[in-house]
């Protein structure tokens, strides 16, 4: 289908201006109805429409790993040292629900085509994939995350900026800590860097109990608000989950992901010898999302200097699906912070297109002027360090904490 990357104007008015991450505390985005792109309420009911892709050049493999098979789909290849991009589902989904309304979001599109694109799925979680035997031990979320090296070097990347949500922001956080030359930057959406005490072990046993595993699964993706008010999108993914995802294998990676172990990370300088991520970091959460609590733990964990906290207004437990502008346009000025960003087609601009066939490198000086560089496939670019001035002394920002 190539219908969706041709609908929706965005509201006009809004200008986007070639800045870094730092504009994004004067940013405000425009709301985004919660539903896939050019669809009603009632298309939503259709499998099909979460599981299209617009381009007919996604190629699928399966990749041998040290703790088994692992499906990906790619789009492209490697260009030059540009990194790829390279997604990790949430637990109860797979790569296709998960991101293919952000994805297939037309402002999304004008940015990845500059990109190798690269959807992991978790074990057993694609589409038609076949139960696993009986005793089938399932990778913990540190095999998990062992398995990427596996992708990269498999198709020749060099490095990665991972976008993960849930469980997959889990397995890419780990990821990095483990390899942290292989990733440029990271977006994580809904992360949980804690694991499980025994009263949470203790009440998701019960709730497994009392509950069909989709609606265990819903609970962890939406929040209360959502599920009581019952809407379209909730319906729909209890649908999709109960009849696109394969339930033994399933509830293998719900179990896995909640007996996960705490994320060993602490802000540099708060403990000897702390460890955390050392690529930029963009923290993705709805204000009215079940994680909430758990990113805001994870924002207190990391380096200031490199961490943005984006908290989207009026978006529930799945921010990629019901408000995929808001994010697309973080994730531009996110790039755009590392080193990198697309000259977009803007249809909001009476002049009309922007050029969009060239990346642009920018650095950021200590007194918050901006300087840019032609070349884009040279030497990997350094992360740009976030800084304001103060009687020309550059001062270094402290984590920006961006409301949407």
């Amino acid at each position: 289908m190539k219908v969706l990357g041709h609908r929706l104007q965005l509201l006009t008015g809004l200008l986007l201006h070639d800045v870094t991450m730092a504009g994004l505390q004067e940013l405000r985005f425009p709301e985004e109805k919660p539903l896939l792109r050019g669809q009603d309420a009632t298309e939503m009911d259709n499998p099909d429409a979460f599981l299209s892709i617009v381009d007919t050049d996604w190629k699928e493999h399966d990749i041998e790993t040290p703790y088994g098979l692992l499906h990906v789909v790619i789009r492209g290849s490697p260009k030059g040292n540009r990194p790829a991009i390279l997604t990790y589902h949430d637990v109860g989904l797979n790569h296709k629900l998960c991101f293919n309304t952000f994805f297939n979001f037309e402002d999304m599109q004008e940015i990845t085509k500059h990109f190798v694109v690269c959807h992991v799925d978790a074990p057993g979680q694609q589409v038609g994939a076949s139960q696993f035997p009986q005793g089938y031990q399932f990778p913990s979320m540190e095999q998990l995350a062992a398995m990427l090296p596996s992708v990269v070097q498999h198709f020749g990347f060099k490095y990665v900026i991972g976008i993960g949500v849930g469980a997959g922001a889990y397995v890419l956080a780990k990821f990095a800590l483990i390899f942290p030359d292989l990733v440029e930057g990271l977006v994580l959406m809904n992360i949980d860097p804690n694991g499980k005490g025994w009263i949470d072990w203790a009440a998701t046993k019960l709730s497994g109990l009392t509950s069909t595993l989709p609606d265990t699964v819903l609970s962890h993706l939406f929040s209360q608000e959502e599920l009581v008010n019952n809407t379209e999108l909730v319906q729909s993914y209890r649908q999709q989950i109960s009849n696109v995802v394969n339930q033994a294998n399933l509830q293998l990676f719900w179990n896995m992901y909640n007996s996960r172990r705490d994320l060993d990370i602490n802000r540099p300088g708060t403990v000897p010898n702390a460890k955390t991520l050392r690529c930029p970091v963009m923290l993705v959460v709805g204000d009215n999302a079940p994680a909430e609590e758990g990113v805001v733990e994870c924002n207190s964990k990391l380096d200031p200097t490199t961490t943005t906290f984006l908290k989207m207004a009026d978006s529930g437990g799945l921010p990629q699906v019901t408000q995929p502008g808001k994010l697309t346009e973080a994730f531009k000025y996110f790039l755009q912070g590392m080193g990198y960003i697309a000259h977009l087609k803007d249809r909001r601009l009476s002049g009309g297109a922007v050029p969009s066939a060239s990346m642009t490198r920018l650095a950021r000086s200590r007194t918050a002027s901006l300087t840019s560089a032609s070349s884009v496939d040279g030497s990997r670019p350094q992360p740009c360090a976030h800084s304001d001035s103060s009687e020309g002394m550059g001062q270094v920002n402290h984590t920006m904490e961006v409301s949407c």
